[in-house]
């Protein structure tokens, strides 16, 4: 079943976060634009990739007002040791949110129970705490931090400009389209 449009669920957790342990809920993805990525583990192949490429994109996702957080069934405490391990892990400046309970997995229907593992998830949250994008990869599969970023831009200019939508590879400054019975047939 789709999460689309639906409010996220409440949670509470702790977070590594530059060198600090934070704890994070429900309520701090709201507020603003959030986006929660889910990981299968920490030290791990494609994960870190996926997690360097967010950190070096995410000076981008702040000068858009949004957030990035990291979601593994790791602990912060495996979070941390493995910032203090990895280069690519260590300059990761957007929380990692530990999920060891796996409630925060569950919620968001990424995890894989019988490994105890969370699926490559993606989640793009407005600042009412609907969740607007939802994509969910094999754990083989990495993501891409700019398109990432162009799907937020999306999502940001469709909620900012009502009757408007965004067409394949949209990017800021380009044509949108307002959905009419003068377009069914002609695009």
């Amino acid at each position: 079943m789709s999460l689309i449009n639906t409010t996220i669920k409440p949670f509470k957790a702790t977070a590594y976060h530059n060198g600090n342990f934070v704890s994070v809920s429900d309520e701090d993805l709201k507020g603003k634009w959030a986006v929660v990525v889910f990981y299968p583990a920490d030290f791990t192949f494609v994960c870190p990739t996926e997690l360097g490429d967010l950190a070096d994109n995410y000076a981008e996702f702040k000068k858009m007002g949004v957030e990035v957080y990291a979601v593994s069934t790791d602990t912060h405490f495996t979070h941390k040791a493995w910032a203090d391990a990895s280069d690519t892990i260590r300059k990761i400046e957007y929380p990692m949110i530990g999920d060891p309970t796996q409630a925060i997995s569950r919620n968001f229907g990424v995890l894989i129970e019988e490994e105890g593992l969370a699926l490559r998830g993606t989640f793009v949250i407005n600042p009412e705490g609907q969740i607007k994008v939802e994509e969910i990869h094999d754990l083989g599969i990495g993501r891409d931090a700019k398109e990432l970023l162009r799907k937020v831009q999306a999502a940001q200019y469709v909620a900012n400009n009502p009757g408007q939508v965004c067409p394949a590879k949209w990017t800021p400054g380009a044509e949108t389209l307002t959905p009419s019975l003068d377009l069914v047939g002609k695009i």
